[in-house]
């Protein structure tokens, strides 16, 4: 490695984990940092940035902050920092870690979008707990579709899959109807096992534990209904079919018509292996369609970038 060109960092800024890289001009991973989630929605700016410096700082280990040439931090939540406080914190915390260089915040999208592939301009999709899917140009996010929280969106999401098995489940309960298969699975996750009593007693006690919680926590019976389809459950078919079709059209609501530029799935329901992301790729059949690598490869294929030009190397982790 030729350390006149010193290093960049790369950072993936999670809701629960942050992970960062020190990246060499040569694609090399000089160091790894991991620490606590950075999302400033779901965390104090205090937790977010004591986090993010912790992960960046480990990252560098043995190496001169000051040689830093480039710092890209691909972040859940990165809006926030609209926030003039929270900006100003997360200000504090980059001039603290001695850095030859400013900090690049971006979404966690555009990270992600990077980390599948070294086209400018594309497609993300996104669907975890929540969805989104984001428009790419020049490697920056410049439009969303969806992206509405619990409340008012996330479609195809884990939480709508969740909240999708127990409604399933209230269903077949009041309806009089055989709860083999998805909902006997929703009755064991919610109560350990199906509790005892007339049917529509336990409808009431699964609405009443449903409510309990915070609403995004129906995320948590999303995995019941891929299991519930693979072994035939025509209802949890139901439901993951349903779940592809609103994120296809998620992803080509943010795409111009005709664009045949590249999809990157990002996300749990978009794992390969899953049913929903069996059904998205099938729904965007035709176009280029890949999965997103880790989110700090991402970031630090743009630090690259921004340091060494558009032929840096990849970072590869080994």
């Amino acid at each position: 490695m030729d350390r006149n060109k010193g290093h960049v960092v790369g950072v993936d800024g999670g809701g629960t984990a942050t992970r960062a890289l020190a990246v060499g001009p040569d694609g090399n991973v000089l160091g790894r940092g991991r620490s606590g989630g950075a999302n400033p929605n779901s965390h104090s700016p205090e937790d977010a940035t004591a986090h993010l410096a912790e992960a960046i700082t480990r990252s560098l280990d043995g190496l001169d902050a000051a040689r830093t040439r480039a710092c890209v931090v691909g972040m859940a939540g990165a809006s926030k920092l609209n926030d003039q406080a929270v900006a100003e914190a997360f200000e504090r915390t980059w001039e603290g870690l001695g850095l030859g260089c400013p900090v690049r915040v971006v979404s966690d999208a555009e990270a992600a979008f990077a980390s599948a592939t070294t086209a400018p301009d594309g497609t993300v999709l996104i669907a975890g707990t929540g969805s989104i899917a984001a428009r790419i140009r020049k490697r920056r996010r410049v439009s969303v579709a969806g992206g509405y929280g619990w409340l008012l969106g996330d479609e195809g999401s884990a939480f709508w899959l969740g909240r999708q098995a127990v409604r399933a489940t209230l269903d077949a309960l009041t309806g009089g109807r055989s709860l083999d298969g998805l909902p006997e699975a929703v009755l064991t996750e919610a109560f350990g096992a199906p509790p005892a009593g007339a049917p529509l007693e336990v409808a009431h006690k699964l609405i009443t534990v449903a409510n309990a919680e915070a609403p995004i926590r129906l995320a948590r019976f999303a995995p019941l209904v891929s299991a519930a389809e693979q072994h035939g459950d025509p209802v949890a078919g139901e439901i993951t079919t349903r779940a592809a079709e609103l994120l296809v059209a998620q992803a080509l609501a943010a795409r111009e018509p005709g664009e045949d530029t590249p999809v990157v799935l990002v996300g749990s329901v978009l794992s390969q292996c899953g049913p929903v992301a069996k059904g998205v790729r099938a729904g965007l059949r035709g176009l280029e369609v890949l999965a997103s690598a880790d989110g700090e490869l991402g970031a630090a294929w743009l630090a690259a970038v921004d340091a060494y030009g558009e032929n840096a190397p990849r970072p590869q982790l080994r």
